[in-house]
């Protein structure tokens, strides 16, 4: 199956106050670190959706900030459309995942996996998408639907899955990244 990644990025960021897409997390913006785990972990195209262009293919959803289904429903579109059968849905609001993180959903062979309390990421065959899904549904249903499986998280990562919607989680995990990241540093050399 070929895979590729949808980003969330069309929210309003309003408890953030800023978008969260572009916000830096160590020299990098959110939106890219998200976008080259993606690449990482085999897909073959990342796509986000919203109306701001961040130099990846865009996909603008029918209705702006409709909320995440609309955003999934039209991703979607586009990586069928690209020769795609499998989508990874991750938001951009969480730049601090690592691949490990991701890999039980991947390795899952469900036609749609989350972890339990968490709708994204996601990870969804798309023939798996209902086909009178609608951009008002709730993720839960958009996932119900799709036959998701609900994996138990570690409890490392769960701060990481969930994403920083404020200032203040965007904090912790920024000096969660930083310190992995030093460590990785200092193994490498």
């Amino acid at each position: 199956m070929q895979l590729g990644a949808i980003i969330l990025s069309g929210g309003a960021s309003s408890r953030m106050g800023v978008d969260k897409a572009a916000m830096d997390w160590l020299g990098r913006r959110a939106v890219d670190r998200v976008a080259d785990l993606a690449f990482e972990v085999g897909a073959s195209i990342v796509v986000t959706v919203g109306t701001t262009d961040y130099g990846l293919p865009v996909v603008v959803e029918e209705t702006p900030l409709g909320g995440p289904v609309g955003g999934v429903l039209a991703g979607a579109l586009a990586l069928r459309d690209a020769g795609c059968d499998r989508a990874l849905v991750l938001a951009v609001d969480a730049p601090s995942l690592t691949v490990l993180d991701l890999a039980p959903l991947l390795a899952s062979g469900a036609s749609c996996a989350a972890y339990e309390g968490l709708h994204l990421p996601l990870v969804v065959t798309l023939a798996a998408l209902p086909s009178d899904a609608r951009a008002d549904w709730s993720m839960a249903r958009l996932a119900e639907r799709a036959g998701v499986a609900r994996l138990a998280p570690s409890s490392d990562a769960r701060a990481r899955l969930r994403g920083a919607n404020t200032p203040q989680e965007r904090e912790i995990l920024l000096a969660d990244l930083a310190k992995r990241e030093g460590a990785q540093d200092r193994g490498a050399g």
